[in-house]
């Protein structure tokens, strides 16, 4: 088992997070929300609205939603991730700041991360965002993959 955060379509009430509820890509259980120990930008970066951590620590905002995954369910984020090409998984460590059904903040998790070094230039001046939502207040709708 393995903590995976997440921060754009996989969260709940996002266009992806079906995708943590089918049990044919494994098992995943929500377990929380966190802070990353670092800040780290995350943006808009298309007119497809695919948002993108950029392996940028020290700037940006804390934020995470984790979950505990099984072996299968992290192979198949692996894939829809596009994982290593699009994006890298690496373990970052994840300050709890509450946890699901109740717990106190302050636990330290290690999760793993889907996040991009390799990234247009320009990607770095679009405004960061401490929230994602498909239909969030930046304009943008979100355009499926299988549209794209």
């Amino acid at each position: 088992m393995a903590h995976v955060f997440v921060y754009g379509t996989l969260k709940r009430g996002q266009p992806n997070h079906k995708v943590m509820l089918d049990g044919t890509n494994g098992w995943a259980a929500f377990r929380g929300r966190g802070c990353t120990a670092e800040p780290y930008p995350w943006d808009l970066q298309s007119g497809d609205n695919i948002q993108g951590l950029l392996h940028l620590p020290g700037r940006g905002h804390c934020v995470a939603r984790f979950y505990t995954v099984d072996e299968q369910m992290l192979r198949f984020l692996d894939d829809f991730e596009g994982c290593p090409d699009m994006y890298q998984r690496t373990a970052m460590q994840v300050r709890v700041l509450e946890w699901e059904g109740g717990g106190g903040p302050g636990d330290s998790v290690q999760c793993f991360v889907y996040s991009t070094a390799t990234y247009a230039p320009e990607w770095v001046h679009l405004p960061y965002h401490d929230s994602y939502d498909s239909e969030g207040p930046h304009g943008l709708r979100y355009n499926p993959r299988e549209n794209r």
